[in-house]
């Protein structure tokens, strides 16, 4: 397939070289995609699924395809004039050094630091404040091509002793090594297959760690997990001779957590089957015949235990209140009848934290951070007086400490580390960001604009100064819209290629989130999941209304949940969009819940299998079920990996099949598929950027705008 267009190399304002966007691209053919005759009923209705072979990541036909596929795609992005150019930029933006907040555990203060395009953050140390520094842990040496990730770390409360998780390829299935910190010796054998897990260490006896059973049958990266079960493991004794401490078939939950309290007395479990609501349990470990005693014994509502003074628990719960608040309440005696208010709802959410003694409310206010300082008796102290709007966060510190570190940031302000005086209430700059880049040139502003059926949701655009707003701005519109995750601002050193060419990025806060509380996320689930999408298009509307940008300047980007909201929304209005990103997505609405931990995704999506009604509204806005024949779609680039054993890779593959077999039209619809890699946390830098220069070069190309080269 040809897209006719010349290749034009000219030089914009001030000598920068301008490389146009018309290249007669040569699109390869898409690979012939084989089709099976495989039908499920649901309540009386056949649905065909043409495409499920797709679903077996081990087959060496499906193997095939994902090179085919992958060929394709890499031969189209080859072709784009001035991809080598945004791949030099961004890696020279990347190219600064980044540290961590620090941290202190036993005798040395720890923190992160990457030199700038390592693939992996190394875990640094020094003794005391003057003490030299050294490399503790350099995942960039756990694997040759920096696919092996630090995935979790945890010290023993004197530091002597630390557990940290590996992953290898981006899967959720980890490792677990243990080592002594003075010498960083290897304490006993490596724990395997462990997921979705913390590390809680009981004194310098061992670990509570979380983990399945590891499926004998079928893909590991895709097989259904169900049970979770808590164990203990004690030092230098083999991992199958563990104690199963809570769960397994006595007790069957999806989800089990576990943490201590930070004198060690209480152990502190998590239990739930869905990722919203969960029961909690506690049990006294200085009493050695203790069993665990209910607090709460149903999962309607999310709680966890924050701090304990003696007998005395503080417990977040939302129960009677959607946006949080802290209750007190005797261990002797912890039923929610006996709970009382530390610090009440109010109108933000509240997500608190403890430190020195204090407890640090962080309120979400339309999206952004309002952080305060309470007593232990809930006496209001100050209100930290923070740099600007945006995203506070931190403020996590050992009770005896009289300091902690914070981080703030926005959509145009890199990240800055704050030290923090919990007597003074003083906040200094402990590390600034060096990236190259001026933030004086850029603002955001947040919006507020009109959903279908009238709700008022908020967006943060962020662009240059001085842009026409004339509709010709190339914008992305970024959205995630559930499991009460709140998208508050931040900053990502990936967008400076897309601002600094005048471009326009824009965060819609859609119904799903959790930026309002629990009413707000409920109202974007289940049999309501269309306001999430509804809000998500009304946002592309306003952009366009408002000509910040046109629909063949308009691109949407969303990963995990956020893929699925990108390929509903393409699906539905395909015409208002130029280009789409649906990123490790949920695309097949009607089998997700039948792989890895999937079930528990069911409190946002509810499942085909619960009811008619729940069924069809499923079909109706499932991507990989809605798209149509004979029609024309932005263009497409799926993104994922092959090792995703989240959302896996199986969603994009047979969505991108049926997008190449009915799209129309001239617009590209590729796939791009990352091996050894998993749903996105611990990426190697290298891949990271491959990505994004993908992502803006495929965008721009698209756009018709091309890119202005800036050194």
């Amino acid at each position: 397939m040809l897209l006719s267009v010349l290749t034009v190399v000219g030089c914009g304002q001030q000598g920068q070289k301008r490389i146009e966007a018309n290249k007669e691209i040569n699109l390869k053919p898409y690979p012939k995609t084989e089709k099976v005759d495989v039908k499920d009923s649901y309540f009386g209705t056949d649905v065909e699924d043409p495409y499920r072979w797709l679903e077996d990541d081990l087959s060496d036909e499906t193997k095939q395809w994902v090179t085919a596929q992958n060929e394709v795609t890499q031969d189209y992005l080859g072709q784009i004039p001035f991809r080598d150019a945004i791949y030099k930029r961004l890696e020279s933006l990347w190219n600064y050094e980044k540290v961590g907040a620090p941290n202190r555990e036993g005798d040395y203060i720890y923190f992160y630091k990457n030199d700038g395009l390592q693939n992996q953050y190394v875990l640094w140390r020094k003794k005391g404040d003057n003490g030299k520094e050294e490399i503790f842990l350099d995942p960039n040496k756990f694997s040759a091509d920096g696919t092996t990730s630090l995935a979790g770390i945890s010290f023993s409360k004197d530091g002597s002793l630390v557990a940290y998780q590996i992953s290898e390829g981006g899967s959720d299935w980890r490792k677990v090594i243990i080592l002594n910190t003075s010498d960083k010796s290897v304490i006993g054998d490596t724990l395997i297959d462990v997921k979705f897990s913390g590390l809680a260490w009981k004194g310098n006896e061992g670990i509570y760690y979380s983990s399945y059973d590891k499926p004998k049958d079928g893909s590991a990266l895709s097989a259904m997990t169900d049970q979770h079960k808590l164990y203990f493991h004690r030092l230098n004794t083999a991992q199958s001779t563990d104690e199963l401490v809570f769960g397994g078939n006595k007790l069957a939950r999806r989800y089990i957590g576990a943490s201590l309290t930070e004198d060690e007395r209480f152990l502190v479990v998590s239990a739930a089957n869905t990722t919203s609501g969960n029961e909690l349990y506690i049990k006294d470990l200085s009493n050695p015949n203790a069993t665990f005693v209910t607090v709460v014994g149903n999962m309607e509502k999310n709680h966890y235990v924050v701090d304990n003074e003696g007998d005395k628990l503080f417990i977040y719960t939302e129960l009677n209140a959607s946006n949080g608040r802290i209750v007190t309440v005797d261990f002797s005696n912890p039923a929610t009848a006996n709970w009382k208010d530390l610090i009440a709802e109010t109108e933000q959410v509240l997500s608190p934290s403890i430190g020195g003694g204090k407890i640090f409310a962080t309120y979400l206010k339309d999206a952004t951070s309002q952080v305060k300082q309470f007593d232990r008796n809930g006496n209001l102290e100050r209100e930290i007086e923070l740099p600007g709007v945006g995203t506070a966060a931190g403020f996590g510190a050992k009770r005896t400490d009289t300091m902690l570190y914070y981080s703030f940031a926005n959509y145009v302000n890199p990240g800055t580390i704050y030290k923090y005086e919990l007597a003074s209430g003083r906040s200094e700059v402990y590390k600034e960001s060096q990236i190259k880049f001026d933030p004086s040139q850029y603002e955001s502003k947040q919006v507020f604009y009109t959903s279908k059926d009238g709700t008022k949701v908020p967006m943060i655009i962020t662009y240059k100064k001085g842009i026409q707003l004339d509709g010709t701005n190339p914008t992305m519109l970024y959205g995630y819209g559930g499991f009460n995750i709140s998208l508050t601002p931040s900053f990502n050193t990936s967008n400076i290629v897309l601002l600094e060419q005048g471009g326009v990025y824009a965060v819609a806060n859609l119904r799903g989130g959790g930026e309002y509380g629990e009413n707000w996320h409920v109202a974007g689930t289940k049999l309501q999941k269309q306001n999430v999408f509804d809000d998500f298009i009304a946002a592309a509307e306003y952009l366009i209304q408002e000509k910040y940008t046109s629909s063949d300047r308009l691109a949407i980007s969303g990963g995990s949940n956020g893929g699925l909201l990108v390929g509903a929304c393409m699906t539905q209005r395909p015409e208002l969009f130029k280009v789409a990103f649906p990123a490790v997505g949920v695309l097949d609405m009607l089998r997700y819940h039948k792989f890895t931990a999937g079930a528990g995704w069911a409190f946002d999506y509810g499942t085909a299998d619960d009811n008619k009604d729940m069924f069809a509204c499923l079909h109706g806005y499932s991507p990989y079920h809605t798209l149509k024949p004979n029609t024309t779609y932005p263009a497409t680039m799926v993104m994922t990996a092959d090792h995703d054993d989240r959302v896996v890779p199986a969603h994009s593959f047979k969505f991108a099949a049926r997008l190449q077999e009915y799209h129309t039209g001239s617009n590209p619809v590729l796939i791009r598929i990352d091996t050894k890699a998993g749903h996105g946390a611990g990426k190697s830098t290298a891949m990271v950027i491959a990505e994004q220069v993908d992502k803006w070069a495929f965008m721009l190309q698209n756009m018709g705008v091309g890119y202005k080269e800036i050194k």
